[in-house]
C-alpha cells in the first residue's frame, strides 16, 4: 500500500488519475478533427455551387468584375495575345500588370484571400473550381447565401460590395432621382440570363413601387 501524503498545511493529498491519452494522441485527434471540418466545409460549398441562384449570381459577378479564369490584374476580355494571362493553375498567379495588385481569376481573388479562405477548405491550387469555391465561401462569411437563394439580390450586392468594390451599386444605394445604373442593369440582365430568379418586393420587405 502506498504511503499517505500530507501537505505542509496538514491536508491529505490524494493521487489523481493520469490522462488516458498522451499529448501525441491528443494532437493527432485534433488534426483529424480539423481535417474533417475542412472537408465538411468544402462539401457544403460544393453543394451551394449547384444551387441555381448562386450559380447565376456568380456568373453575373464575373461578368460585372470583368474576370476570367486565367486573368491577372490588367487582363482585358477580347484582347488578342493579352500579356496578363497565366497558364499555371497549381497556385495563385500573383501580381499583375503593376506588380502590386494580386487580384486574379474569375472573381478577382487576391493572394491574401486565396491563402486565408482556401485554407478553410484545404485548397492549394487556383483552378476554376477553387476560384468558385473561394467566392462562395466569401459570400458565406458575409451571411448572404440565404439571401441569394431567396432572390434578394439587391441586399446581396450591397453586402458583397464590401469585398468586391467593383460590383455595381443598387438603386437603393443611390439618390432618389438618380438615372438607372447601366452596370446594375447589366448585372441583373446577366443574372437572369443565367437562370437566376428575383424575389418580389413584398418578399424582400420592400414597399410597392411608386406610381
Amino acid at each position: 500500500m502506498s504511503a499517505t501524503l500530507i501537505s505542509p498545511s496538514g491536508a491529505v493529498l490524494h493521487r489523481r488519475a493520469r490522462l488516458s491519452t498522451t499529448p501525441a494522441d491528443e494532437a493527432e485527434a485534433k488534426t483529424v478533427r480539423i481535417r474533417l471540418e475542412k472537408a465538411c466545409r468544402l462539401e457544403e460549398n460544393r453543394i451551394c455551387l449547384k444551387q441555381p441562384n448562386i450559380r447565376a449570381f456568380l456568373r453575373a459577378m464575373c461578368h460585372s468584375l470583368g474576370g476570367g479564369v486565367d486573368f491577372l490584374d490588367g487582363a482585358i476580355r477580347g484582347r488578342r495575345n493579352d500579356p496578363w494571362r497565366f497558364t499555371d493553375f497549381s497556385t495563385h498567379p500573383g501580381a499583375g500588370h503593376n506588380g502590386i495588385c494580386t487580384a486574379a481569376g474569375l472573381y478577382r481573388i487576391t493572394r491574401e484571400v486565396w491563402q486565408e479562405v482556401g485554407a478553410r477548405m484545404d485548397l492549394s491550387d487556383f483552378c476554376a473550381e477553387t476560384q468558385e469555391l473561394i467566392a462562395v465561401d466569401v459570400l458565406r462569411e458575409l451571411g448572404v447565401l440565404g439571401k441569394i437563394q431567396a432572390g434578394d439580390i439587391d441586399a446581396t450586392l450591397a453586402a458583397a460590395a464590401t469585398c468586391w468594390p467593383g460590383l455595381p451599386r443598387t438603386p437603393g444605394s443611390q439618390a432618389r432621382f438618380a438615372a438607372p445604373d447601366a452596370a446594375y442593369e447589366s448585372f441583373m440582365q446577366k443574372y437572369g440570363e443565367c437562370g437566376g430568379t428575383i424575389a418580389s418586393r413584398a418578399d424582400q420587405g420592400l414597399p410597392p413601387p411608386r406610381r
